[in-house]
């Protein structure tokens, strides 16, 4: 079976338009960031590198420092798909920080967001 070819996507194509979305909604770049953080456990400069180096979106994923296990708390719908069923790992991953992406520009506090309470 062939990779989806968001999997060879440099992470650097996709993460401007996680910002725009997000700053077109009213919300910041850096919550952007901080979003990825909890989710993927890079710190700023981690994250920097990655998008400088055009890595792809499932080696981004793959490399991650370490992954929130409260990441399967993430429910919902995502592009028609509920995203606690997708069943390929790296897919469900990629679906996660789009749902929280997703749930930033809704103007969801950031403390629901990151799972906090």
């Amino acid at each position: 079976m062939d990779k989806h070819k968001i999997y060879t996507m440099p992470f650097a194509k996709v993460y401007p338009l996680y910002v725009a979305k997000a700053e077109r909604k009213g919300r910041t770049k850096a919550e952007v960031d901080t979003i990825i953080a909890w989710l993927t456990g890079y710190r700023q400069p981690e994250l920097d590198a990655h998008i400088g180096k055009q890595t792809d979106f499932e080696t981004f994923l793959a490399n991650a420092p370490s992954l929130n296990p409260a990441r399967a708390s993430i429910k919902g719908v995502v592009c028609g798909v509920r995203v606690e069923e997708v069943a390929e790992p790296v897919m469900r991953e990629i679906r996660y920080l789009d749902k929280l992406i997703d749930e930033l520009a809704r103007g969801k506090a950031m403390d629901k967001i990151l799972r906090s309470s």
